[in-house]
């Protein structure tokens, strides 16, 4: 466990064991951005289930496939989560056909169809495979607006560094609010892709020693 600079917050590599706590976070964190409104139908009957069922069996595939990811803890409570697709296995979840099973019978055909859709639209935004993403990345609403968030990421990044095969990482939204605070963690923009009518946008940062190795 590696202490950040907030005397009560820590960052910890999370497994399956915290899969529960993960899920739950990541709901409250999803529910209301725009990107999730339009895939799972935001005005028809069953939005929240679709959201909890769709949160629900991404960590639990992420974490059955040993993925790795980082969580924000304050004062032991999960405040943080980044889930991490490494260079070169970030594919392997919409690929599953259980996996869409379980997504279609628990969100719907057309819910599923537009899920894989958005996928898609992002990876082709990505530039090769030398890349960390982040697919499902939050900070619980009650402690949004505290620097967590910054903190979270940094964390992230300097984990992603270590891994000599990573250029940088990768990670999109659909939130116009959202878009400065990635620019100034050190994001750029790469793409921009229609999902409905959200504008989803893709960022890259690159790690700290390609930076350092291009200025140094």
């Amino acid at each position: 466990m590696t202490q950040t600079s907030n005397a009560t917050a820590q960052i910890q590599l999370l497994d399956g064991g915290y899969s529960r706590e993960a899920r739950s976070l990541l709901y409250q964190a999803y529910r209301h951005e725009p990107t999730f409104r339009f895939l799972f139908d935001a005005d028809r009957r069953g939005y929240e289930q679709r959201v909890r069922a769709t949160v629900r069996e991404l960590v639990k595939q992420h974490f059955l496939q040993d993925r790795p990811g980082l969580g924000l803890l304050v004062n032991d409570r999960l405040v943080g989560v980044a889930l991490i697709a490494p260079p070169m296995r970030r594919l392997d979840i919409t690929e599953s056909w259980a996996w869409q099973l379980r997504m279609v019978l628990s969100t719907g055909l057309r819910c599923t169809r537009r899920y894989l859709e958005y996928h898609q639209a992002v990876l082709a935004c990505v530039p090769g495979d030398a890349v960390h993403m982040l697919p499902l990345l939050g900070i619980h609403p009650e402690f949004q607006g505290q620097h967590y968030g910054e903190q979270l990421l940094e964390a992230v990044h300097n984990w992603c560094a270590e891994d000599e095969h990573s250029e940088g990482v990768v990670l999109d939204t659909g939130n116009p609010r959202y878009l400065e605070f990635y620019k100034k963690q050190g994001y750029v923009e790469i793409g921009e892709v229609a999902i409905g009518p959200v504008r989803e946008h893709v960022f890259f940062h690159a790690n700290p020693q390609v930076l350092h190795t291009a200025t140094g």
